[in-house]
């Protein structure tokens, strides 16, 4: 059952997170969702949200979280969707092998009127990791490559080695970075799991456990993002989502997956 939760006055107040000093952003909860699908990770447009977990893809009305479609990838080989984005009635799935290694990844492509797969890209034994994320901005896509701790480490690289490419529209890496060592720490075992463009100009970034959202920048010279505050929020790392529909306002998507929750909030 998918049921609509308003956050009572109590319940608001608690959740009002205030950035460090250093900042001037807020992010406030307005809305959840009780999904049971809601393990990985979130996608959302003008009129449903995308809830996303290894195999499946579920689409709800953000009206009050009712299904409309599924679609299930277990039988054409699909083992782990990481996260997605919508692009002009498209959605954008970053998918992987995690956690096998080599890391092969690939993005998955489908038309979010019907939920139908009409295209995929390759990146095969992926160059720089692990693709779990992945946005447009200017032009250009901006994606998440995660490296990971332990046994899950590949060819001897670790969180470190988590990036963030830039390509052009047809593929072609243009330009890279790696996260700041105090985000590594954080990263640490596990890696980079989300990231979305805000109309801020702005990157938003999760972790795969902690219930916060990393803001960065691109640097002005170098190779490493920078990052200029951190918003505690009401999830658990994973994928998130910007809801680009609503003018002037910059509304976040995520999950908390323990309770398979789809969390709606404000940034300002």
């Amino acid at each position: 059952m998918h049921l609509f939760k308003s956050l009572s006055f109590c319940t608001f107040s608690l959740l009002l997170l205030v950035l460090s000093p250093a900042s001037s952003q807020t992010l406030t909860p307005l809305k959840e969702f009780d999904v049971k699908e809601a393990k990985q990770a979130v996608a959302v447009d003008a009129q449903h949200f995308y809830v996303i977990n290894n195999s499946t893809i579920t689409k709800h009305a953000k009206a009050d979280g009712k299904l409309v479609a599924t679609w299930d990838g277990t039988k054409e080989g699909i083992v782990h969707l990481n996260s997605g984005v919508v692009i002009k009635g498209k959605l954008y799935c970053a998918n992987s092998n995690y956690p096998e290694i080599p890391m092969t990844s690939s993005v998955e492509i489908f038309d979010v009127k019907t939920l139908k797969h009409v295209d995929t890209h390759s990146f095969g034994i992926a160059q720089h990791g692990s693709l779990t994320w992945l946005d447009q901005k200017d032009g250009h896509w901006f994606i998440g490559f995660a490296h990971y701790a332990g046994k899950e480490s590949s060819e001897g690289r670790d969180v470190r080695w988590t990036s963030l490419v830039k390509y052009d529209m047809e593929w072609r890496q243009v330009e890279a970075w790696v996260f700041p060592k105090n985000l590594v720490d954080l990263f640490t075992p596990k890696s980079n799991s989300g990231g979305a463009w805000g109309a801020d100009g702005l990157l938003y970034c999760t972790g795969h456990d902690r219930g916060e959202v990393y803001v960065l920048k691109l640097p002005k010279s170098g190779y490493t993002l920078s990052h200029t505050g951190t918003l505690p929020a009401p999830i658990e790392g994973q994928g998130i989502a910007m809801d680009r529909s609503v003018a002037g306002k910059t509304l976040l998507y995520g999950i908390q997956r323990s309770k398979h929750i789809v969390t709606v909030s404000e940034i300002r």
